[in-house]
């Protein structure tokens, strides 16, 4: 995967050479917010293509997460437009963006601790279950049959990651790894055009690093779906993404393969100088 070849694009960005052809997934142009008169993020403006695995990296504080939360509209942005899969999602609210084809993960594991595995899973696919409340309250029979489909296909994703098993768990008693795994399922359960996966490794062993990173590949593969993480594990972003891109005081300083991002002098400089707090 991480052979693959990038190539220009007009908005001076780089996609797979696959994904020429059809419309990205994702286009930034020009993304900056400000906070109290900070100036956090600026003129952030990056493209992914339709089935790309792309990477965002960066020293600590260089505002990774806070791009994640501008796409997300976690906040709002202060200039600039995101466009998902065409459609300009400025006034959107999270909800409004999460439809539109948005999913994410956290950097601190958010799930339903008190809930059991399959009910996590659940609650991410509510927008796409059928039926009206009348026919929930009164269990009609259309009720018990998507109840069933969407039971089904929650176990379909759980056996993605070899948790079918663990469906009728509480969320919170599960290992760490564990968690972080169903984190991703319960995203991929509201039917997602592009996943943000946020510090995915985070506490992972490399056994689990390593498999986690197959897990990727095969829903990438699966459903066809662009994926962009942020991770400190250079062994999983280098291994896995096709493209990366490199953020430093909030602006994008190179993108590129793994190998032209290795080799980058202002990569090396911003990773080698003096780091803040994150």
């Amino acid at each position: 995967m991480n052979g693959t070849r990038l190539v220009d694009f007009p908005s001076h960005s780089k996609i797979p050479e696959r994904d020429i052809g059809v419309r990205p997934i994702l286009e930034v142009n020009g993304l900056g917010i400000d906070f109290g008169g900070l100036t956090a993020v600026e003129d952030f403006t990056l493209t992914i293509g339709r089935t790309e695995i792309a990477g965002l990296i960066g020293p600590n504080g260089a505002g990774k997460t806070t791009i994640f939360n501008l796409l997300t509209k976690v906040y709002q942005p202060t200039r600039g437009a995101i466009l998902l899969d065409g459609k300009d999602t400025a006034n959107m609210t999270t909800v409004q963006v999460c439809h539109a084809g948005i999913a994410r993960t956290f950097q601190n594991i958010r799930l339903f601790q008190d809930m059991s595995v399959m009910d996590n899973v659940l609650v991410g696919m509510h927008q796409s279950i059928k039926g009206s409340l009348a026919s929930a309250m009164l269990r009609l029979p259309v009720y018990w049959k998507e109840e069933k489909r969407a039971r089904q296909e929650a176990m379909e994703l759980l056996s993605i990651f070899h948790m079918q098993d663990m469906a009728g768990a509480q969320a919170g008693s599960l290992p760490y790894g564990a968690q972080r795994r169903l984190e991703i399922v319960r995203a991929l359960a509201t039917h997602p055009k592009i996943l943000l996966l946020d510090e995915p490794a985070a506490g992972m062993n490399p056994s689990e690093t390593g498999e986690l990173m197959e897990n990727i590949r095969d829903i990438n593969r699966r459903f066809g779906i662009a994926i962009m993480l942020i991770e400190h594990d250079m062994s999983l972003v280098m291994g896995i993404c096709e493209g990366i891109a490199v953020l430093n005081y909030g602006r994008i300083i190179a993108k590129g393969t793994p190998k032209e991002i290795q080799s980058n002098p202002e990569v090396i400089e911003a990773y080698l100088g003096k780091g803040r707090g994150d």
